[in-house]
């Protein structure tokens, strides 16, 4: 019999935890290859862990809600048979334990050099070890030896921890008053503590529903507060005649379907448009840090897209800029299907460097988005409406019905000035009303 250790599988290539939602397997119950043993949540995606090997779980080292960092050990599998020569940890046991010997012979070591006085604190009429840090907030606190000995101790054998001591620190002006070692007088001023505002309560009445909100949800609302905390909020806003976009549409839609397999939609359209923008105006493309902007590289497109509980994900599209119209329609439609299915990797949802928004699929003439952070800006594409409008012809003005749609762009004030954010949209206004009704596909 051999012991497998299931660890938790790097998930992308900025994911470095995860949440254990569900145990699928228990604890006695026989695994298969390939067979689910748990469920975690990433910061927005949940995703399936499956076995290795064929076994029984014999141990479960997390619990439900727990986080887990990617890597660590998560459950273990018996494996029996020629499973065996799977498990690769065991050998590697005898070179760890030499190591903490090794370790722990220098720690003891240097033990024996601190014990005699460390940072001017006397501590060899002590029979109690304490370490460098401890000693070093003793000094700064002007805490004696006398009151060090009087503190109690949390850690091994009943050592006094950085946390006993400061907090001990935080209660010091209720505690009896120590001698001090050089017999100076002591004032101990108690600081101000700092009082928040506790939330107004919520009457509830008898016909009142109380939903508890999901992990989803708690992100998000978490999130589009921090962005709100973090970046200065402006809104520029133009119209666009979108007829020939319209038109061409219309026009192309069943030929494009019957070729390619895909439905062809506005929102691929527009994000290619998007993407062409940006590439004229890099500076929309960027990420702050500190007092640093970061410049990306490449033009990874977030595509908001709403969930049937009503939540929302944003899945990205990398190097939109380099995709045709047929390219950019498959990945929308592949990652709007799997986004709907809960079916996306994590991977899939992370690196993007500009959003794009549809608020007018559902109806919504325009809105004004939180911006998507560590991004600096979003796009919000409002519902295409007919209207009358006035063309200009070579022979005159003339009234017609024209389909228009008003597009808001959201950006940070802090790096990203008016003129810029007016700019973009209308670049990106030019470029469609410029479409060519007579192009393919």
């Amino acid at each position: 019999m051999a012991r497998f250790e299931l660890k938790l599988p790097k998930m992308g290539e900025s994911v470095a935890e995860a949440t254990i939602t569900s145990w699928i397997k228990e604890v006695g119950d026989m695994v298969e290859m390939d067979d689910t043993v748990v469920e975690v949540a990433t910061d927005k995606v949940d995703s399936e862990v499956p076995s290795e090997v064929e076994g029984k779980l014999v141990e479960i080292l997390f619990e439900k809600d727990d986080v887990v960092q990617v890597g660590q050990t998560i459950a273990i599998i018996e494996t029996e048979g020629e499973g065996a020569e799977v498990v690769a940890q065991e050998p590697a046991a005898e070179p760890v334990k030499e190591s903490t010997e090794v370790a722990a012979k220098e720690i003891e070591s240097t033990i024996e050099e601190v014990k005699t006085s460390v940072n001017g604190i006397d501590t060899s009429s002590s029979d109690r070890f304490y370490s460098p840090l401890v000693k070093s907030i003793a000094k700064t606190e002007g805490i004696s030896l006398e009151e060090l000995e009087g503190i109690n101790g949390t850690g091994k054998e009943g050592r006094v921890t950085k946390s006993d001591i400061l907090s001990y620190l935080e209660n010091r002006s209720n505690q009896p008053k120590q001698a001090a070692s050089n017999n100076s007088i002591q004032f101990d001023i108690e600081k101000p503590k700092k009082v928040e505002a506790a939330p107004a309560p919520v009457s509830i009445s008898g016909k009142d529903e109380i939903i508890e909100m999901s992990r989803m949800g708690k992100l998000i609302s978490k999130h589009m507060v921090a962005s709100v905390q973090t970046s200065a909020h402006v809104q520029s806003f133009i119209e666009i005649d979108v007829t020939n976009v319209v038109n061409w549409r219309n026009k192309v839609k069943n030929a494009f379907q019957q070729r390619e397999g895909d439905k062809l939609t506005f929102t691929p359209i527009f994000m290619q448009a998007v993407a062409q923008t940006i590439k004229k105006h890099p500076l929309i493309n960027i990420s702050v840090d500190g007092d640093k902007i970061i410049k990306r590289g490449n033009i990874n497109l977030g595509m908001a897209a709403a969930l049937p509980d009503g939540n929302l994900i944003v899945p990205v599209i990398k190097n939109a800029d380099q995709l045709s119209l047929v390219g950019m329609t498959k990945q929308v439609n592949d990652l709007a299907q799997r986004s709907r299915a809960n079916k996306l990797k994590p991977d899939e949802i992370q690196g993007g460097t500009y959003t794009v928004t549809n608020v007018g699929s559902f109806g919504s003439i325009t809105g004004t988005p939180i911006i998507n952070q560590p991004q600096v800006a979003i796009l919000a594409l409002g519902a295409i409406v007919k209207k009358p409008a006035v063309i200009e012809t070579p022979e005159g003005d003339l009234i017609g019905i024209r389909h228009k749609m008003i597009v808001s762009h959201s950006y940070d004030h802090r790096v990203v000035n008016g003129a810029l954010g007016g700019m973009f949209i209308k670049t990106f206004k030019d470029i469609i009303e410029a479409w060519d009704v007579n192009q393919d596909f």
